[in-house]
């Protein structure tokens, strides 16, 4: 009984680790697609003021 639930702790321990990860990916697939957002729309108002003021 013991070996059974030992396993399943290893296994518990296994998708835990496993779910982190994917989390993380995803946290810095947000993270870079709000950097790239971003550098975007700075580029846009940074050219606009730029013709604004030529």
């Amino acid at each position: 009984m013991t070996d059974t639930s030992d396993a399943n702790k290893q296994r518990n321990r296994e998708i835990a680790q496993n779910e982190e990860a994917k989390q993380i990916a995803g946290s810095v697939r947000v993270s870079a697609s709000a950097v790239t957002a971003a550098v975007i729309i700075c580029g846009i108002l940074f050219t606009l003021g730029w013709l604004a003021l030529r």
